[in-house]
Order: C-alpha cells, then sequence, then structure tokens
C-alpha cells in the first residue's frame, strides 16, 4: 500500500480557491488511480473527483464540476485538487485515494490519507 498525507486545508471565505496537496510515499505512484473524497458533518464520504493512472482521464462529481480541478505530477509523487468558487457546501474533511480500480467509488480505493478540514465561511 501507499501511504498518503494531505495538505492546504484552512478557512475560507464563499468565492475563494483553496489546493489541496496529497503526497505520497513509495515508487510506484504513477501506477495508481488517485481520487479525492470529502465527508460533510453527518454525511457519508463521497467522491468528488478521480484521475486514473496512465491517460489521466479524470471525473468530476456534479456537485464541483466545473470548480474544482484535479491533477496529478508523477514525478512528485502528488496528486492536486484545485477548488474554486468555494461555497459553505463544501465545507468538509477533504480526503484522498489511491487505487487501482477505475471508478470514483470507496470501494475502488485501498489507500487513504487522514483528512484535511476545508471550511468555507458565507
Amino acid at each position: 500500500q501507499v501511504q498518503l498525507v494531505e495538505s492546504g486545508g484552512g478557512l475560507v471565505q464563499a468565492g475563494g480557491s483553496l489546493r489541496l496537496s496529497c503526497a505520497a510515499s513509495g515508487r510506484t505512484f504513477s501506477s495508481y488511480a488517485m481520487g479525492w473524497f470529502r465527508q460533510a458533518p453527518g454525511k457519508e464520504r463521497e467522491g468528488i473527483s478521480c484521475i486514473s493512472s496512465s491517460v489521466g482521464s479524470t471525473y468530476y462529481a456534479e456537485p464541483v464540476k466545473g470548480r474544482f480541478t484535479i491533477s496529478r505530477d508523477n514525478a512528485k509523487n502528488t496528486v492536486y485538487l484545485q477548488m474554486d468558487s468555494l461555497r459553505p457546501e463544501d465545507t468538509a474533511v477533504y480526503y484522498c485515494a489511491a487505487g487501482h480500480h477505475l471508478g470514483c467509488y470507496e470501494a475502488d480505493f485501498g489507500s487513504w490519507g487522514q483528512g484535511t478540514q476545508v471550511t468555507v465561511s458565507s
């Protein structure tokens, strides 16, 4: 398994931006599909964006489509989530995950970071 550490969370006003980073250990990062999930208080964890290992195809959930951008730098073993036009409803703990399966569901990922809090004030 790969070890994952997220960073970049914080408090931001509505309409602002944040960039989350997820640094991975190991020499096989490029072989992993990567995903960003979030869990708001009282809600289930949801997949919001994923990127494949090979051609870098991406997926975005409807609530974040057009506002969030996922990218990866295999040379740095890092995946990013650029979050623009943030809304109060984006407030959640954000997790990155690594896996070998296509899809953007929890079951597709076997390695998880510890999470980073994102709070968007109105």
